[in-house]
Parts: C-alpha cells; structure tokens; sequence
C-alpha cells in the first residue's frame, strides 16, 4: 500500500479526523538513519505526527517544525513537514535503544524519549514571526504528549494513535497514526460513543499490518458516524539539502573561518542531519567560497 493521508469530517460537521499510513516513509528514515529498532518506533511515531500535522496547515510554502526533547537516551527528535505531504526527521542518537517492556515486550519509546522534557511546535506561517507552542512532555511515548500538547497549548480536545511495528529484521513492517478532533458543537453523546470505541480498538500499527486503509481505520474508529473524505494526500520522506544550501551555510560562517579551515585541513566535509548525504568541499572550492563574498 502507498503512503497516504486523510482528512475527514463528519457530516454534522463537530469531528475531523487525520489518518495517515506511513509505512513506507518510516522505512525510508530507517535506512538514511540506520535506526536502532526503538528508536525506529520513536522516529516513526514523530514523522507520522508531523506528516499530519503539516497537512494541517494551509499554504504551500508553510513550513512545521516538531521538536520532541526528552531526557531519555535518544537525545532530541527533530520533523520538518509541509502541507503537500513531504517530511524529513531525524533523531540525536539514532543508535540509542532500551530493553523491551517487561509488561507486554514492546519496544520502550517512552523510556527511550524521556518522561521529562517539552514538545515544541513551530508553525512558519510566511509572517514577521512563527508561531511557535510548547507544553511538557507526559510520557515520552510521543501520542499521548501530542494529545496534551493539543489540549494545554491549543486548547484542542484531541485523540491521537501513532504506532510502528518494527520486523525481526528491523525493518519497518508496518506503521501509521491518527488524530482525531472535537469540533465545539460536539455532544457528550458523541464523545462518549468515540471513547468507547477507542478504548477497544487495536493498535493502528496493527490495523495497517493487517491491511486497512486509512479510509478503513477512519471508519473503524468513526463508526456509527457519517463521515466524509475531504481531501487525500500522498507522504514522502524527502529531503531538500543541496550542495547550494550547504555552500550558503559555509558562507554564512565568515571569510576568517573558512580560511582556518583551508589552513587547519585543506578541505571540508559537511553531512546533512535529515538524510545523511555528505558533501565535500575540496581546497579550491573553499577559495572559491572567500573570493565569491
């Protein structure tokens, strides 16, 4: 199944819901980061998340960041997304892993997050100034924090579900998430017909491993609501550095530094975070870099 997502309202207009399938794009991350298989969950959960959450916003150019920093071994989880369904992560400690659960023997993402830290949201609107919204991490487990984020920092009552089913091969076998929103003239009767629901409902990881499409979960987890599809948007893990953007960056040091750098080492080597691409800058081109400012 192709990566997608789908935004979806019910017909009396008080529910929206995001469920996006991202199976794909959380196996492309792994990859370009070489993941440990918890934090390929904690990544997966995070790039599904903010998948979503860039669909959210409403221009083109509009740019998410979500900055998850727990004080658990991973470091800081950093997602780039846009509202056209192409997203980029990566993580400080990519091969950082916890023993599994003793309760259950899933993969740890809490322990591996942190239970302490914030979840940050900067929203780059195209205006003076992002927006920008934090609130404090409950649990590290990366849905149960965006939920509370969503409800201190947005005053959004909100149910999310983000899962990754990592294989015996470390591969990603299945992943994708959802968020679900309560509109202001939502009832208590409806509310409570949506949480009894949720709570007997299986992991998404698990819906999507099984074969349900997002239009499926959406149904399942909506059930006994009439719902509509408004919009459908493929998801790709794509990364936009360039040797451009890497040149500005070393431009943007100063001329004093990039001299030391030809004097201490003769050449450079400048690694992309988001996909791990290195670039090399050769003696000549550093000089080039001095005489072009």
């Amino acid at each position: 199944m192709k990566d997608y997502l789908i935004r979806g309202i019910d017909k009396k207009g008080n529910i929206r819901i995001f469920v996006a399938a991202t199976t794909n794009m959380v196996e492309d991350a792994r990859v370009a980061h070489n993941t440990s298989p918890t934090a390929t969950a904690a990544l997966g959960r995070a790039l599904t998340a903010g998948a979503m959450m860039g669909v959210m916003m409403k221009n083109e150019q509009d740019r998410l960041t979500l900055k998850i920093a727990g004080d658990g071994p991973l470091g800081t989880i950093m997602i780039v997304s846009n509202n056209q369904g192409i997203i980029k992560g990566y993580v400080d400690n990519p091969y950082a892993d916890v023993q599994t659960r003793e309760i259950d023997g899933k993969l740890d993402v809490g322990k591996l997050v942190g239970h302490n830290g914030t979840i940050t949201t900067i929203m780059d609107l195209g205006l003076k100034d992002p927006y920008i919204g934090q609130s404090n991490l409950v649990s590290g487990e990366i849905a149960e924090d965006l939920a509370a984020y969503y409800a201190i920092s947005e005053q959004q009552p909100s149910a999310v579900g983000l899962g990754v089913l990592v294989d015996k091969d470390i591969s990603v076998r299945a992943a994708g998430g959802y968020i679900i929103q309560l509109l202001p003239n939502v009832s208590d009767e409806d509310i409570t017909k949506i949480e009894e629901t949720l709570s007997k409902m299986e992991p998404v990881s698990t819906l999507i491993d099984k074969g349900l499409s997002p239009e499926d979960i959406m149904n399942e987890l909506l059930e006994g609501f009439e719902m509509e599809v408004l919009d459908k948007v493929e998801i790709k893990y794509s990364c936009d550095c360039s040797i451009e953007r890497l040149e500005r960056i070393l431009t943007s040091i100063g001329k004093d530094e990039i001299r030391a750098i030809i004097d201490e080492d003769g050449e450079a080597e400048m690694v992309c975070h988001f996909c791990n691409t290195k670039y090399h800058f050769s003696k000549e081109e550093l000089e080039e870099l001095i005489v072009d400012k």
